[in-house]
Order: C-alpha cells, then structure tokens, then sequence
C-alpha cells in the first residue's frame, strides 16, 4: 500500500485505517490496482495517479462518515463521479481515499410546476434527461460528455447550449456538501432569488472538489421547445464564420447553439464518423421555440451568414437528423485523436469577450501552423470560448515542451483580451500558474483564505487549484 508524502503533513493509509474503511462500507471498499488505476486517470493528457483506496458511496451519511475517517488521519480525499474532467482534477497526487459518488444517481425529486429537481450528485445528465422525458422539461448544460451532475457542478461546466441557457453557475439553485470534517452544510433554497448572506453555492460550483464534496443538487430544468431546428453553414474562411456569429450575437439572435469547427476538424469528424460534410470552417447551430420563431430566427440567421460569405445553408428539423448531427459534433474530440492514433488531444480553453474572438481564433491558428503536430480548432463560439485541440505525442519530449509553449501563447493572448485561461474545464493540474496570472496575487490569497478556512489540514483534493506552499508543512 502506497503512502502519501509526510513532508506535508498527510497520514498514512496502513491497514488500521482500511480495516477502519471496510467496517463502515464492505466491499464497496476496493485497493486493488487496476481499479485504484482508473480512478487517478482522466480524459486529459496529464499523467494518471492512483489512490491508495476507493470507496463506493450510496448515501451523504456515507461519504460523511468517509471524511470524518479522513480527517482524523488526515489522509487527502478525492471525489470521483465519471471521470470525464480534462484538466487531471481526480488524479491522487498525495495518494489517499477516492470516493466513487456513481452509485448516488437518484433524480429525488420532480417539481414540474416550478421547473427544478432535486438529484444526487452521481446522477449523468444523459440518465436524468431521460427520467425527464415525460415531463417535457430537461436539464439543458450540456458539456457533450456523459458527465456525472455533482462533477459537472464542481468545474462549473458548460458545454454546447450555455450560449442560451447558461453554465452550471447558473443552473444551480441549492446544494448539499460534505465538508472536509465531516459535516454536512446545505448552500441555498429552491427560491429562484435570495439576498441572505453570502453565496455559498456558487462558492462550491467550480471549486473542483477542493473546498467540499457535492452529494445533492438543486437544479434548474427548462420546458423542450415545440420546434427545434438545427443548421450546418460553411464558411471560406475562420474570419468571415466568426464574424458571423458575432453579428448573430449583437443582433440577440437567440440562438439555442452556437458551434464551430475549423477544416481540419471537419475532415476528422468526417473520418471518425462517416459522414461528408464540406472540409471549411463550418458553424453548427440549433433553434428553438414557436414553429414561426424558428422561422423567423433561420431566415435572419441565413441572411447574416450570406453576408460574411456562405454560399450553403443546410437545416432540419427532423430529430434523427439533428441528433445525427450533434452526435458527429459531440465526437469530435475523439475525431480528432482518430486523426493522429496514439495521441493524446490537449485542449486548450480560453474565453474573450465576442468582440476579441475572430482575432484571438486566428492569432491562435497563426501560432499553431508552427507547431510540430496537428492542431484543431472547435468551439462554444456563441459565448467566446474555443478550444485548440493539440495532438501531441507524450512520449517525444521536443512535442511535450512545443505544446506548453503553444498552450501558453494561447492562454495570455487571451489575458491580454479581458478574457480567461478557462472557459469550462477548469484548473486542476494544468492552468495553476495561469490562475495566478489571470486573478494576480492578492485574489490569490484570498482564495487561499477561504481553503484554509473550510479545509485546514488541506485533504480535499490537494495539490489543486493552487500549488501547496514550499516553505511550510501542511495544507496549500
């Protein structure tokens, strides 16, 4: 059995404390390595690192208990709901316990006349739109992986459909967290408007698992439009499809999606999902609402990207073939590892505002036709955030360093715009220095302060967010 490193303080998972383990959870206890392996991995390019023991939580009175344990060892704690986070946010850099919060998937409760629902945090978002079919309302953040909502919220994802709905920030009402010593706090009320005290609940969305484990959630739903349409709209070029959508944008247009893929991407994705869309850079929109709205919305739409160069402007409204569209939309990360096999796709994150986004996609395509590998652009456009898939070889040093440069370039070109390292994936490993350089040192401390003040012995997820100081013992 592995132990994490005394030179900050943490204890030691020895057998006493796994005996301690298995008394309160029996088998949904598990050390073995392969498991313990698949729990430190995620879909990122950052090297996986295992936990020394996960436990498979069916109840907030279970992952309490767990902390509790945690606490009085101080063994570092790290949630887990399906893995999909791209930025190493579950790898267990001190080793210490994962807690598995899968088994907790209950939607608990439907109230349709309000528009909300109360789910535990082990629930994906595909299995509660399914529960939710017959209401005819749905949970609308869709970040295209399955992703489980508890992880969802803790780095404030967002995904195809924020450009008219919102991220997690948003469509979180209330919570219910585990805090590092066990106790239990529930942030906010299923009240759409409060003014008491400080918001605790967009405290804990985004916190990436490092203030307080989320075990229940409040969220908002909304009602499935009568009509739904969605278009596919090839451009000459990167400028003149940007440029359209920010013209959509400043006209309020609203828009339900949003999306753009570069050529190289659009080739991918034909590969990878057999389909013959044209290689140019290509928006993939969605409409919704009243059948004459959506009229009215796709001849604007149409007109506007007339006018900054699109000579094609395919829509339907048949759902199959809208789902077969955003499900080719939805695979393009793995398209574009299907193009180079054996790589890994690092993906940048930035947002600007929409006025800067032309300008800092193409800045970001100048400086990838430099780099020694394939690189990709597809992106939330309708809210400024893209991303810059690279596709690098981990095992070639000379690829690994051309990256970081890559990735840095990117990062402070969007600094420079007013804009931020992290649209929707997060801090974890990766964007630490970057943090600092976007909020500088004083914002810093700050949220150092609030860490220290929830979690004091630092076992929530260390070694995240923030590098754990190199003059002292103990939490970052």
């Amino acid at each position: 059995m592995s132990t994490a490193t005394s030179t900050w303080n943490f204890g030691q998972v020895d057998a006493a404390f796994i005996a301690a383990l298995r008394e309160q959870l029996g088998e949904r206890l598990v050390t073995s390595l392969a498991v313990r392996e698949q729990h430190g991995r995620d879909e990122s390019y950052h090297q996986g690192q295992a936990p020394d023991a996960v436990v498979y939580a069916k109840s907030t009175a279970e992952v309490a208990a767990v902390a509790r344990l945690c606490a009085q060892r101080r063994v570092p704690i790290v949630a887990y709901g399906a893995g999909t986070s791209l930025e190493g946010q579950i790898a267990a850099v001190y080793g210490g316990v994962c807690i598995n919060l899968s088994q907790m998937d209950k939607l608990l409760a439907l109230h349709e006349a309000d528009m909300d629902a109360v789910v535990e945090a082990g629930i994906s978002r595909e299995a509660l739109n399914r529960q939710l079919r017959q209401s005819g309302l749905f949970f609308p953040v869709d970040p295209g992986a399955n992703a489980t909502l508890g992880g969802m919220a803790a780095t404030r994802a967002s995904g195809t459909n924020a450009v008219r709905y919102g991220t997690m920030r948003e469509n979180v009402l209330a919570l219910v967290v585990v805090l590092a010593s066990g106790e239990v706090v529930r942030t906010g009320t299923r009240a759409r408007k409060s003014a008491a005290g400080y918001d605790l609940t967009r405290l804990f969305v985004g916190s990436e698992g490092t203030l307080g484990i989320i075990t229940e959630l409040t969220v908002r739903l909304q009602g499935v439009p009568g009509m739904i349409a969605a278009a596919v709209v090839p451009f000459p070029s990167v400028a003149g499809a940007v440029q359209a959508v920010i013209t959509i944008m400043q006209m309020s247009i609203p828009m339900s999606r949003i999306e753009f893929l570069d050529e190289l991407q659009m080739q991918a994705i034909n590969q990878y999902s057999h389909t013959d869309f044209a290689c140019k850079p290509t928006l993939f929109m969605e409409f919704g609402g009243f059948d004459a709205a959506v009229a009215e919305q796709v001849a604007a739409v149409r007109e506007i990207c007339a006018d900054h160069g699109a000579a094609d402007f395919q829509w339907a409204s048949d759902p199959a073939e809208r789902e077969k569209l955003w499900e080719a939309r939805h695979k393009a990360a793995y398209a574009a590892m299907a193009w180079r096999p054996g790589t890994r796709a690092w993906a940048t994150d930035v947002c600007v505002p929409i006025s800067r986004l032309a300008e800092c996609i193409v800045g970001a395509r100048e400086d990838a036709a430099r780099a020694p590998f394939p690189t990709m652009v597809v992106g939330h456009v309708g809210d400024g955030n893209f991303h810059l898939p690279m596709l690098v070889d981990g095992d070639n040093p000379a690829e690994v360093e051309a990256a970081k440069i890559l990735n840095a370039k990117v990062v402070h070109r969007a600094l420079a715009m007013d804009g931020t390292c992290t649209g929707e994936h997060g801090i974890g490993l990766g964007k630490m220095d970057f943090l600092l350089a976007e909020h500088g040192p004083a914002a810093i401390a700050v949220m150092r302060s609030i860490k220290q003040a929830l979690d004091p012995q630092g076992i929530l997820n260390p070694g995240k967010m923030f590098a754990i100081s190199q003059d002292r013992k103990g939490p970052p």
